[in-house]
């Protein structure tokens, strides 16, 4: 078990397993040492979320968190996967992209990025911290009010699923 892995568990998390799609994309792959996540939405079974609608209007900003959070676990759920089954091999997160399905009204989707930023720092450290962009649209798969992908660096050497 990783420090990544371990720090999971004390802070009462687990990951969901992979959910693979029923359309024509990879949910993850890994090219050498990089692992690409394509974007996660906060599933909460296969043909369930979280919730669904505009952040701000029919979801508030504590399910919102929420949701960010629960995106970042599911694309971590791909990591671990592609990774030989731990978080151990990351080396660096090097990119988050955050959407957030957004109305009229202005509102902090920075904050609400902050949930999914601050999880991976306490669960990788420095090696956590990353570049990020955090994007309103107007509409997202199935739905869902957060969309989050992101690419990590594994060590050299890290073996794959």
């Amino acid at each position: 078990m990783s420090n990544a892995d371990e720090r999971l568990r004390a802070l009462g998390l687990a990951l969901p397993p992979p959910t693979p799609t029923l359309f024509s994309y990879a949910p993850a792959i890994r090219h050498r040492d990089t692992i690409h996540v394509a974007g996660q939405i906060p599933k909460t079974g296969a043909d369930t979320l979280l919730a669904q609608g505009v952040v701000g209007e029919s979801v508030d900003a504590g399910v919102g968190r929420e949701a960010v959070r629960l995106c970042v676990l599911h694309a971590l759920a791909w990591v671990q996967h592609l990774a030989g089954g731990t978080l151990a091999g990351v080396d660096r997160v090097l990119r988050v992209n955050y959407f957030f399905q957004v109305g009229r009204e202005r509102g902090r989707w920075s904050e609400l990025a902050d949930e999914g930023s601050e999880l991976l720092v306490a669960l990788f450290g420095d090696r956590g911290r990353h570049p990020r962009s955090v994007i309103g649209v107007s509409e997202l798969p199935r739905n869902a009010p957060v969309l989050v992908d992101l690419d990590v660096a594994l060590r050299e050497g890290t073996p794959g699923a």
